[in-house]
C-alpha cells in the first residue's frame, strides 16, 4: 500500500513585470528549471519525480550536464510556496514547474517573466489562464480534468452498485475546480436516475462531519471530486469509507491504493512526463502565453478487490478486464 505521503509526493506532486517571451537558450549555457513541490526531500517520492526525469531524459536532457533541476520542497506546508517561489525566481531559473493549484499561484504572484508550466485540476477555473487554446501571459501547462470525466465516474460506480438511488458527492469548495466538477456530476446524475448530496469540506476537521451526513441521509455510495487537500487525506477518507460500508469512487489511483473501493482518472504520471515536454518546448524558445493547455489522453481505472470483498460487492467480470489494475 502506498503510504499518504508517497500520495503527496505523487500529486504534487502548485507579477511585477510584463511578460517576457521565452528565449532559447544561449549556446554552452545549461538550463536551470526550479520546481515546487508539496512533500519533503525525504518522502518516498521518487515514482513521480522519475517519470518527469524520464520526461526529460528522453528528450535529451541529462540532469548535471545538459540540465539542472533545483527542487523546493514545501514539507506538506502550503504557507511555504510564496518564499519557496520567490527563491526560484532569484536564483533566476529558465522555467518553473508547479504541480499544486497553491504552488501555482505562489510561482504567479512571484514572477510575470519566468515561465510556469503547471499540472492542475482546473487551470481556467482557478484563474490562472485564459483559456486552453491560448492561455496568455506566462503560464501554460495541462489540466487533471476533463469534464465527462466525473460522469464516467458516476457510470462506473452504477456499474458496481446497480442499485444507488443517492450518491454523496465530497469536493472541497475553497478549490475552483471543484464547482465545474459537481455541474457535471449533476448533468450525469440526471442521466442515470440519480439523486447527489452535495457535501463540502473546506479542511481535513470537515470530513468526519461530511461522512456523518452521508450516513444520516442513508447515501447508498459517495464520489470524491479531484482536490488536493482531499487527496492528502486518501487513509483517512477510505477508513471511513470502511467504517461507513460506503462504496466510493475516487479520480486517483492513490485512493485505491490506500484502501478506497476504485478511481477513474487520469494518469498522473503521463502528465508528469508530458510537463517534461512543455519544459523543453520553452528552453527551446516556445512563447508559454501561445502552448495551449493540454487534456488529459491517457485514464485509468483501478480497482480494490480486497475493499469490494470486504464491502460484499461483486466486481463484474467485464469491469475486472477492462480495469488497468486490480489490487487484491
Amino acid at each position: 500500500m502506498v503510504t499518504r505521503r508517497a500520495f503527496i509526493g505523487a500529486l504534487t506532486g502548485g507579477l511585477l513585470a510584463a511578460p517576457l517571451a521565452a528565449q532559447a537558450q544561449p549556446p554552452g549555457k545549461v538550463p536551470r528549471v526550479g520546481v515546487l513541490m508539496l512533500g519533503s526531500r525525504s518522502d518516498p517520492v521518487q515514482r513521480v519525480v522519475d517519470v518527469f526525469q524520464q520526461g526529460l531524459r528522453e528528450l535529451g536532457y541529462v540532469e548535471g550536464q545538459s540540465i539542472a533541476i533545483e527542487y523546493r520542497w514545501a514539507e506538506e506546508k502550503d504557507e511555504r510556496f510564496p518564499d519557496l517561489a520567490a527563491d526560484l525566481v532569484r536564483l533566476k531559473v529558465d522555467v518553473i514547474v508547479a504541480t499544486i493549484a497553491v504552488a501555482v499561484q505562489a510561482a504567479k504572484h512571484a514572477t510575470k517573466a519566468i515561465p510556469i508550466v503547471m499540472v492542475v485540476n482546473d487551470p481556467v477555473a482557478a484563474g490562472f489562464v485564459a483559456s486552453v487554446t491560448r492561455p496568455g501571459g506566462n503560464i501554460t501547462g495541462l489540466s487533471m480534468m476533463m469534464p465527462e470525466v466525473v460522469g464516467k465516474q458516476l457510470e462506473l460506480l452504477r456499474e458496481v452498485v446497480p442499485k444507488i438511488s443517492r450518491v454523496a458527492v465530497l469536493g472541497n469548495p475553497a478549490n475552483a475546480g471543484s464547482a465545474p466538477q459537481l455541474r457535471q456530476a449533476e448533468v450525469a446524475a440526471r442521466t442515470l436516475g440519480v439523486r447527489l448530496q452535495p457535501l463540502e469540506a473546506r479542511g481535513p476537521s470537515e470530513i468526519d462531519r461530511a461522512f456523518a451526513a452521508m450516513t444520516r441521509e442513508r447515501a447508498d455510495a459517495f464520489l470524491v471530486l479531484l482536490d488536493p487537500m482531499l487527496a492528502r487525506q486518501a487513509e483517512r477518507i477510505a477508513d471511513l469509507a470502511a467504517r461507513s460500508h460506503l462504496p466510493a469512487m475516487y479520480a486517483l489511483r492513490q485512493h485505491v491504493e490506500a484502501g478506497g473501493l476504485m478511481a477513474y482518472g487520469a494518469n498522473i504520471f503521463d502528465l508528469y512526463r508530458r510537463a517534461a515536454i512543455y519544459v523543453d518546448k520553452i528552453l527551446k524558445g516556445a512563447k508559454p502565453g501561445e502552448l495551449p493547455i493540454e487534456q488529459p489522453t491517457k485514464f485509468e481505472l483501478v480497482i480494490n478487490l480486497k475493499t469490494a470483498k470486504a464491502l460484499g460487492l461483486t466486481i463484474p467480470p467485464s469491469l475486472l478486464q477492462r480495469a488497468d489494475q486490480v489490487i487484491e
